[in-house]
């Protein structure tokens, strides 16, 4: 075996409680403003550059893959319905977005939780045939996601002097996962280095060789999507191929706001 090249996390960034996206807060403030000065200079308003920048935010996946839906470790499941757990994660979501405008930001991007019911992880798992989405979690991630779009709507009325965007990732997974052929995958249903069945029920290990063909996979590992994926998601998020991709505009107008 030889070392692989990774091309992402090889396991998921953590387990997050309901309270834990709160956690630091304060020390998230204090970085930007080193950044700040460490790009700008100790004279450079720490405000005013934020207020130039795109603020891309990505918040909610770690919470139903390594939370809500496992109930083996997390009691969450059962004491919360996908509803009422996903208002919950809005709420919170709130109160980071507050924080980031209070020090400066005026520009956010807010990408929405992808299909994880999808992944190699939950196909291994939770799929009959390895290839059947499973759509109880992808049903929770919809209603995140809906929540998440009303949310851009009500910070653009409360806060006018900024702009927010919902990126819809679950959506643009939607459109490759069924024209695989259409972006050059082969492979929609496993990742491309990992452990058992769809190789996803071990994550891709230190020193395990990848497969060679990684640009027709749609999953790098258990969990995350490959380079390939991630560039096509990425473009539909800047310049929107579809009226779905991006709301109420895309990135790219955005940077014209």
């Amino acid at each position: 075996m030889h070392q692989q090249q990774p091309e992402s996390e090889r396991k998921p960034a953590g387990n997050w409680e309901l309270e834990s996206v709160l956690v630091g807060r304060y020390e998230t403030t204090k970085i930007l403003s080193r950044r700040s000065r460490a790009c700008w200079g100790v004279r450079a308003p720490q405000q005013n550059h934020l207020s130039k920048c795109i603020l891309s935010i990505g918040l909610g996946s770690n919470d139903y893959l390594n939370n809500y839906f496992m109930p083996q470790l997390y009691s969450t499941s059962r004491q919360y319905t996908p509803e009422q757990y996903a208002n919950v994660l809005i709420q919170q979501y709130s109160q980071q977005l507050r924080i980031l405008y209070n020090n400066g930001g005026r520009k956010f991007a807010l990408i929405g939780v992808g299909q994880i019911g999808c992944s190699p992880s939950e196909l291994a798992q939770n799929s009959p045939d390895g290839r059947t989405c499973v759509q109880r979690i992808n049903s929770a991630n919809q209603i995140f996601n809906n929540k998440l779009r009303s949310l851009v709507d009500q910070f653009n009325r409360n806060f006018p002097s900024a702009k927010f965007i919902y990126i819809n990732a679950y959506g643009i997974f939607q459109d490759i996962l069924n024209r695989p052929a259409a972006f050059g995958f082969t492979v929609t249903n496993a990742g491309c280095c990992g452990v058992g069945r769809n190789n996803g029920q071990i994550t891709c290990l230190p020193l395990q060789t990848p497969c060679r063909n990684r640009n027709q996979y749609v999953f790098w590992d258990a969990f995350h999507p490959t380079e390939a994926a991630n560039v096509i998601v990425g473009r539909r998020s800047y310049s929107a191929q579809s009226a779905s991709d991006a709301y109420p505009y895309d990135i790219r107008r955005l940077t014209q706001q």
